[in-house]
């Protein structure tokens, strides 16, 4: 699978904000408003754990807070869907974009834990103060905001959000308020960081991280409400794997970009020859990530890598199997559907290919269904991709529904400076190749 075309197709890719004043509702209020612990897959140093919470109180409940006590030797390495802190062994939860939880409706959130010896389930659950089980004894009080101005809103992390990829070095990028405005788009992801002099990042290792171009465009998002995630790696240029001799090496380019730009998300676009089919630097790759998350609790990473219409290549399903290995604790595999040297339909291909991926997590993991499409991402490319593919808005409009009803957990494609109409012009670096109008593909994805 190839993407050389132009000089860096890289990827061949609320809480609710409430108002003045307002009550938590009780954790059991009449007809009961519960929280509800189910363990997921464990690998033996570790599980993936869900609470769901579930409102039968007969009113909305406006916001949520579940805590929990982990036992000794056990922690968080990863949580979505809500965000959280931790004081020793007790680990406090709040909603994040998913706080207006109705009458009759749920909410959850998951979490990966790593634990030395046995397994022990999390205890002393409270939920709004609460008991967790329905029919518990309520909190008697409870406290509103004490200041007029609303609470902040909480971004949503990557998982279940659309970022497509964003590229200020190439195809004459837009100004990303513009897009934003016009299509309702609030996650880029920015491409591409790689090596610059050795094992240093930088934008097209020639961009710093600050005072460029990209550093521009990351505060214009920031200041419109919206996030970030930068991608390093890509087709072209000098990539950092490699260039970075051991994991912690690795891990601390990776920590620079986090700490210029306060992330809540990287993704690594392994793609390059030099990096995806080097077993080595597949290796290296994926000890960084682990570092990273050690490092960085909350903090979301993701792998984007290329794919054949039925699933992972052989490289694929060895970067899948070794993030077990290794215990990487990767939140999210993204395959790019496309260059499978001519896909008659793409629509089908990309589901094909997706639903080879959730397969090999399945295996690898023994998650199911559901806990696989969690972790599980698609990056297209829209218009025409270098090798002629047309992926067009209705089926684009066809994958990005697919997405929303298997609840998968990243949406991106190729890219929104590529989302301008350019019919019969073919491949090119500022438009699709077909006709349509500026922003299109990118109004698609912001609805998921």
């Amino acid at each position: 699978m190839t993407r050389r075309w132009l000089p860096a197709l890289g990827l061949a890719a609320a809480a609710a904000t409430i108002g003045a004043m307002f009550v938590i509702a009780p954790a059991n209020a009449a007809g009961g408003v519960s929280a509800t612990f189910s363990k997921g897959s464990d690998w033996g140093t570790g599980y993936e754990g869900k609470y769901t919470i579930a409102n039968g109180s007969g009113s909305t409940l406006a916001a949520w807070t579940v805590e929990f006590d982990l036992p000794s030797g056990a922690k968080i390495s990863s949580l979505w869907d809500g965000s959280y802190t931790a004081s020793g062994q007790h680990v406090t939860v709040k909603n994040s974009w998913n706080g207006n939880v109705g009458n009759g409706g749920s909410a959850s959130f998951g979490f990966n834990v790593t634990y030395s010896g046995s397994y022990v389930a999390p205890s002393n659950c409270k939920l709004n103060g609460g008991s967790c089980s329905a029919g518990g004894t309520p909190p008697t009080t409870t406290t509103p905001p004490t200041t007029t101005t609303p609470p902040t809103t909480t971004t949503p992390p990557p998982g279940g959000r659309g970022a497509p990829y964003l590229y200020m070095g190439w195809g004459s990028p837009p100004n990303p308020q513009t897009v934003m405005n016009a299509t309702g788009i609030k996650w880029f992801t920015m491409a591409f960081i790689n090596a610059s002099g050795g094992c240093n990042p930088a934008w097209d290792s020639s961009r710093p991280l600050s005072g460029s171009a990209d550093a521009t465009a990351i505060s214009q998002i920031k200041a419109a409400g919206g996030q970030v995630v930068p991608s390093f790696g890509g087709w072209s240029g000098n990539k950092l794997g490699p260039n970075c001799s051991t994991p912690a090496a690795l891990a601390g380019a990776y920590q620079q970009v986090i700490n210029a730009y306060g992330l809540k998300a990287i993704d690594i676009d392994i793609e390059n020859s030099d990096e995806f089919e080097n077993e080595a630097v597949q290796d290296r790759i994926l000890g960084a990530l682990k570092i990273v998350k050690q490092n960085n609790p909350g903090i979301q990473t993701i792998l984007t890598f290329g794919t054949s219409t039925t699933g992972p290549n052989f490289y694929g399903n060895r970067l899948i199997d070794q993030s077990k290995a290794l215990g990487a604790n990767v939140d999210v595999y993204t395959i790019m559907p496309f260059d499978f040297g001519g896909g008659a339909n793409m629509y089908n291909s990309t589901t094909s290919a997706a639903n080879g991926l959730r397969d090999k997590l399945k295996s690898t993991f023994g998650w199911s269904d559901a806990t696989a499409y969690a972790h599980l991402g698609i990056s297209g490319m829209n218009g025409l991709s270098d090798q002629q593919e047309l992926t067009d808005l209705s089926t684009w409009t066809q994958i990005t529904n697919w997405a929303k009803s298997n609840k998968i957990a990243r949406l991106a494609f190729w890219s929104v400076n590529r989302d301008r109409g350019c019919p019969g012009g073919g491949v090119q670096s500022a438009c699709s190749g077909i006709a349509q109008n500026d922003w299109d593909f990118t109004k698609v994805t912001a609805g998921f």
